[in-house]
């Protein structure tokens, strides 16, 4: 049986903390570093991670002292079927092992994966969240699917007393990353409109013409609308752009993080589906309208009203095979959330825009 011990750890050091995964997820755990960086002021915090985050939180200011590159591992960072390189491994955990970590925390997930590669850090307290098929950390949380993911982390970090009252995520903008996005969109009289049309996975995606429909209607409000998007998303963002009847500027990959995260601090809103992005925006005080699919949007919708809506499909099963995609998984990679319609988002932004008036 799991212990929830709540009082601080003493002569703690160094700690380590894994999360090397994407953006959307990587927000979603920095209410628990902030918590962490509180009740552990002395201690230096390293994330362990992927190359982007090292680039991104180089010379940013936020609750972690270093960022750590995870060697390509599967089920941490990789797909479980990737093949590992074991030397390589075993040369970065010799390494961890030399750190001398005095607690190690698994931020990663379930832990069927995490949990030994969490162990092989040499840590001496281990901590995280464990599924049944799980190995058990030193301390740990059951991980049940359907908790929101910001709280999920602070419940794992309250196991050594670390305690915040920062719940929503918070991501500072530098002076580089305003001078990049001031180089792709120049200071204007026009308000600025973000659109995310894009999702890693399809599934969330709702229509390109629907995007472009939210992008005539806010060009016609006066506003500069801008279209960004990244890796598989080209066709996406084009596909908006073509179907859009007013002018509005193509970002796609014109962007570094931080630059995007500047341009987001400067808009008067973003509308996108469930992605890194929107939560990246959220993070850096922007409004949002974000587009969902039911099941998602308990794990990761926004904790707060105030300067956000969201537009929910309810749709459970497959539109090509009908199957109940909450009981089992098919193949198809059509969109689960074009039930949401154009009057619900336009709607959503109406009110978002007059609570800013």
């Amino acid at each position: 049986m799991y212990q929830q011990p709540k009082s601080r750890l003493t002569g703690i050091q160094k700690i380590a903390v894994l999360r090397a995964n994407a953006l959307g997820d990587f927000i979603f755990i920095l209410p628990a570093l902030e918590a962490l960086r509180s009740s552990y002021p002395e201690a230096e915090i390293v994330l362990l991670a992927k190359k982007w985050h090292q680039a991104f939180w180089r010379d940013r200011p936020g609750p972690v002292d270093r960022v750590v590159v995870v060697p390509p591992c599967a089920g941490v960072g990789e797909k479980e079927t990737f093949q590992n390189d074991q030397e390589e491994l075993e040369r970065f955990f010799q390494a961890m092992r030399d750190e001398h970590f005095d607690l190690a925390i698994q931020l990663h997930g379930g832990g069927r994966y995490s949990n030994p590669f969490t162990h092989s850090l040499g840590a001496r307290t281990t901590l995280g969240l464990k599924t049944t098929d799980a190995v058990a950390l030193d301390r740990w949380v059951p991980y049940v699917y359907f908790q929101h993911e910001i709280l999920r982390y602070l419940e794992v970090v309250s196991l050594v007393g670390a305690t915040t009252t920062q719940l929503e995520p918070r991501v500072y903008v530098v002076s580089e990353d305003l001078q990049e996005a001031e180089r792709a969109v120049p200071e204007q009289k026009k308000p600025l409109v973000i659109l995310h049309p894009g999702a890693g996975d399809p599934r969330r995606r709702w229509a390109a013409e629907c995007f472009a429909k939210v992008g005539d209607h806010l060009a016609a409000l006066g506003m500069q609308v801008v279209v960004i998007g990244t890796g598989s998303e080209k066709a996406t963002v084009e596909s908006v752009l073509a179907s859009m009847h007013t002018e509005a500027l193509n970002l796609y990959e014109r962007l570094s993080l931080g630059g995007l995260a500047a341009l987001f601090s400067r808009c008067r809103l973003v509308v996108s589906n469930d992605s890194g992005p929107v939560h990246l925006a959220r993070a850096v005080g922007a409004s949002t309208v974000g587009i969902y699919w039911c099941m998602n949007l308990v794990n990761a919708g926004p904790i707060t009203s105030t300067g956000h809506r969201t537009c929910t499909s309810f749709q459970m099963h497959c539109p090509v095979c009908g199957k109940d995609c909450t009981l089992e998984e098919c193949e198809h990679q059509e969109s689960f959330v074009n039930t949401v319609t154009l009057e619900e988002v336009l709607s959503a932004i109406h009110e978002l825009l007059e609570q800013a008036c």
